[in-house]
């Protein structure tokens, strides 16, 4: 060694500076990459555990607010930040470790999606690698937000999407942060010049409003506005819409289950299947596929006002465990059940309203879940296929002559929706579809009938579609 290089002064260890917010958020996502969490119920336990701390690390309404703006900004920003960081580094996307990417993507989405100083995002985001990751891997993080910070969002997009006139899809893919398959799918049950389909690919981007809904007989939309800073519901009559910063955990109403928290689409689903005109009797209502609850216990609540009866089946047991919370309290008589709907417990033609709210793909509640893009492939799609045909003839069983079924899907996807819907009734006879739209008074652009299919961009609502079907034989 050098005399010069024995007389210069070693640099002292420098302990990294531990950043609260950052490092919750990075624990959301791993949380949703490593255990296939979702962040709407990840998130919040671990914000109730920050502002519970003392010291330091308790967090107030500002730093909750950023955590969860880091969490679901980089979430529904993903598929953008990965082309983006790609063609920043010198090996393949895949190669490189999960959580590193998880670092350098809360980074990019500081220094390309929010209003933080170039500087601040990049030394908090090499802090938080040298904290979770090591000092090793927080120099590639520094080296590789460099680069990123050399453009702006616009100037990326440009750089790394295919030009549109190339390659429609996928220029839509990385420009709007969903997979091809997902641009395709939702272009094709929306139809239409590629405006609309721009829209909604940047409605799922925004940050849903939380919307309240009113049970009746519990509580009303008036009693929920005068308790707290809300907007009125757009279409639904128990619906209000929380302005930006409430807390529904905090509403007395939500806290006794007079009311919940429940999308309006949702709301209009469980009202359109309520009013549907039914031939004779109308006594005994069920909900075939109840879980977590919400359209549950509105169907309940109306069901009550009218002397019916609701039967609420789930087949998870812990899932029907939410929908008896749900209901708890309902004025009327209502039964909660844990059964498989494809083998039901009842016997056929015994109500005379049935809804099937089937499990599927979720592509109508992305805003909601912005990692299920990420998440879902299509090949999913045939069994989901298979449990909805089966589910909505079963529903057909269920409901006598004169009755009406809804079949609902949180889902645009025409492979779960109108495919299903007429695959079903073209082997099940005895059965026609009636209009759905007057159902829904007030509400455009609901589509040419007799179904109907909601749209975030269109009505701020999820991807909602419903189908009413009545038993004619």
């Amino acid at each position: 060694m050098s005399e010069q290089a024995r007389r210069r002064p070693h640099k002292p260890y420098r302990r990294p500076q531990k950043d609260p917010v950052r490092i919750l958020a990075f624990e959301a996502l791993r949380a949703v990459d490593e255990r296939d969490a979702y962040a709407n119920l990840v998130l919040p336990p671990l914000l109730k555990k920050a502002r519970e701390k003392e010291g330091p690390e308790k967090f107030d309404g500002r730093d909750a607010a950023l955590a969860t703006e880091l969490v679901y900004g980089t979430l529904r920003r993903q598929g953008t930040y990965d082309a983006i960081i790609s063609a920043c580094i010198d090996r393949p996307l895949r190669e490189v470790d999960p959580p590193v990417l998880d670092v350098l993507a809360l980074g990019a989405h500081q220094l390309l999606g929010t209003r933080i100083p170039t500087h601040a995002a990049v030394s908090a985001s090499v802090e938080l690698a040298r904290v979770v990751l090591g000092d090793g891997r927080a120099k590639f993080v520094n080296a590789v937000l460099r680069r990123i910070a050399a453009q702006d969002l616009d100037a990326w997009v440009e750089q790394v999407a295919p030009p549109y006139e190339d390659d429609a899809e996928d220029h839509l893919a990385v420009v709007h942060s969903h997979p091809r398959w997902v641009v395709s799918a939702l272009w094709d049950a929306l139809g239409g010049p590629r405006a609309g389909i721009e829209d909604l690919l940047e409605a799922d981007n925004e940050r849903p409003e939380v919307t309240l809904v009113a049970r009746p007989g519990r509580s009303t939309a008036e009693e929920l506005a005068g308790v707290v800073e809300t907007l009125p519901g757009r279409w639904s009559p128990y619906a209000v819409r929380l302005a930006e910063g409430g807390e529904p955990g905090a509403i007395e109403a939500v806290q006794d289950g007079r009311a919940g928290v429940q999308d309006e689409g949702s709301q209009l689903v469980a009202i359109a299947l309520a009013n549907a005109p039914v031939d004779g009797s109308d006594k005994l209502w069920l909900d075939g596929c109840a879980g977590p609850g919400g359209k549950a216990a509105l169907l309940g609540a109306l069901a009550a006002e009218r002397g019916a009866m609701l039967l609420a089946s789930e087949k998870q047991p812990h899932r029907a465990r939410l929908v008896e919370r749900a209901l708890a309290g309902n004025p009327g008589p209502y039964q909660v059940i844990a059964a498989d709907g494809t083998r039901p417990p009842w016997r056929p033609g015994s109500f005379d309203r049935v809804l099937m709210d089937v499990p599927c793909s979720g592509l109508g509640a992305l805003r909601r879940r912005p990692e299920a893009r990420w998440r879902r492939r299509p090949e999913d799609l045939d069994g989901f296929a298979t449990l909805q045909r089966g589910l909505l003839t079963e529903a057909l069983q269920a409901v006598r002559v004169g009755g009406v079924v809804g079949y609902a899907t949180c889902s645009p996807h025409l492979a779960e929706t109108r495919v299903v819907v007429d695959d079903v009734l073209k082997r099940t006879g005895g059965a026609e579809l009636i209009d759905a739209r007057p159902l829904m008074p007030g509400v455009p652009a609901i589509g040419d009938g007799p179904d109907v299919q909601l749209w975030p961009h269109l009505h701020g609502t999820d991807a909602m579609y419903l189908a009413l079907i009545r038993r004619t034989a």
